[in-house]
């Protein structure tokens, strides 16, 4: 997979949403410098809780314009379906320059907040009042112990206030960590979130969105040819304001987001459903059309709507996502990794041998029996299989397709499960589907071993 693409790999597969970061965080508040600016320190391999149904958002008293020297209430808010203890850590600086700060914060009156303050060459640190100590540049806030609220389940807010610098510095960028925690004080079973804003002077025009020339494609193949139901991702600048995924509050009795943060997206004039958004990338589960041809492509923010891109659609777009560029995303029955040994650093991935059973990851198969409309979650008790028959070549030998159906539970995403060909040599061997007469995408491989 290329690193602009993004998808959350486990028992629940999901295409589009955005991996979230481990990072190490304490009951009484991280240290300074875990708020995910790039450049700055992050234990990012001490929780370990795999991927969360959860998110963190921003929300700004003044939306997403400042007025320098005038104060605005922020309000944090952390969800998350299975966790009961929460944590954050927020910071602003000019975007100009990840390392200068942007403005002051005041915590809150409830005693959930608190600030952290560190030296702009990170080699001290200092907490709650230090931050009037000299040199102490750069300053962040986050939760106190009890701010964590112990046993709260769902979701929980923290409130502070955010004075702007008292001249503008042009365009702010607000970074946010957020912890999702099981409460049972270990390393363990946590999830954390990774958010940024950017903010821009009031009553300046901020630049309005622009799809880059090619820029609407596939989500897995990355080439310019979508279908109903298939993930999109759509590249530019100024598409967002923000970066996140969609959460459990953006889904709302099954049906899928059309808009995240005033973000949104049509194809072929209709809508589409929004799952990632950030300023370079959104990633978007195209809507339900039966026009076939190129098709325009609209980004809307914050009611600006950008010139249109152009993609191809037609019935069936099938193809497989990629870790690294060029290994097909496979897992065995039990979820393990199929690829070359050493393909991720701290898990193992392991080659196909002939007779393996294997399920490879994708999108754009098409229609499905039981039909399952774009824009909905598929159920998650019962199987929808594909209703064209599949059939894929491994090593350009035939493999026995064993079902093909969407992930229950994961809009878009196929799971197409195969045994591996007697025959096939070591080494990368190319991996195919066709349905519908349509093939996928050549120079996907998998790793085989005898």
């Amino acid at each position: 997979m290329t690193t602009s693409r993004k998808i959350l790999l486990g028992k629940s597969v999901v295409a589009g949403m955005a991996v979230p970061i481990l990072l190490w965080a304490y009951s009484t508040g991280p240290d300074a410098g875990d708020a995910g600016v790039p450049g700055e320190a992050s234990c990012m391999d001490c929780h370990r809780g795999g991927g969360g149904a959860g998110n963190v958002t921003v929300a700004f008293g003044a939306g997403s314009t400042y007025t320098p020297g005038a104060p605005q209430h922020v309000v944090v808010t952390i969800t998350d379906p299975v966790q009961r203890r929460w944590g954050f850590q927020l910071t602003a600086r000019q975007a100009a320059s990840s390392s200068a700060q942007a403005g002051t914060f005041t915590p809150g009156t409830d005693g959930y907040t608190q600030l952290v303050c560190a030296p702009s060459n990170f080699r001290s640190q200092a907490f709650g009042n230090g931050c009037n100590t000299n040199g102490m540049a750069l300053q962040y806030i986050e939760h106190t112990k009890a701010g964590t609220r112990m046993g709260t389940t769902g979701g929980v807010t923290f409130g502070f206030d955010w004075t702007p610098p008292v001249s503008s510095v042009g365009n702010v960028v607000v970074y946010v960590a957020a912890n999702a925690a099981n409460g049972d004080n270990s390393d363990t079973g946590d999830h954390i979130y990774l958010a940024k804003y950017t903010l821009v002077p009031a009553g300046a025009s901020a630049p309005g969105p622009a799809i880059t020339a090619g820029g609407v494609v596939n989500a897995a193949s990355f080439q310019p040819v979508v279908s109903a139901g298939s993930w999109v991702t759509i590249q530019g600048s100024n598409l967002a304001g923000s970066t996140r995924s969609w959460g459990p509050g953006d889904i709302v009795n099954g049906a899928l987001p059309v808009q995240l943060d005033k973000v949104s997206a049509t194809i072929d004039g209709k809508a589409a459903y929004v799952a990632y958004i950030s300023p370079a990338q959104i990633n978007v589960q195209a809507p339900a059309d039966a026009a076939q041809g190129p098709v325009p492509v609209e980004v809307t923010v914050n009611g600006v709507t950008s010139a249109a891109g152009t993609v191809q659609l037609q019935p069936v777009s099938p193809a497989f996502f990629l870790w690294s560029g060029k290994y097909a995303v496979a897992t065995r029955a039990d979820y393990s990794l199929v690829g070359p040994p050493g393909l991720f650093a701290g898990a193992a991935t392991t080659p196909v041998r002939p007779g393996d059973v294997i399920i490879l990851w994708g999108t754009g198969f098409g229609n499905t029996n039981p039909a399952v409309a774009p824009g909905v979650v598929p159920p998650s008790s019962s199987v929808a299989n594909v209703a064209n028959a599949v059939t894929v070549t491994i090593g350009n030998l035939a493999a026995q397709v064993l079902g093909a159906a969407i992930a229950p539970g994961n809009p878009g995403l196929y799971q197409i499960a195969v045994q591996v060909p007697a025959g096939i040599p070591n080494g990368d061997v190319a991996v195919a589907a066709t349905v519908g007469g349509i093939q996928s995408p050549g120079g996907v491989f998998l790793s085989a071993g005898q």
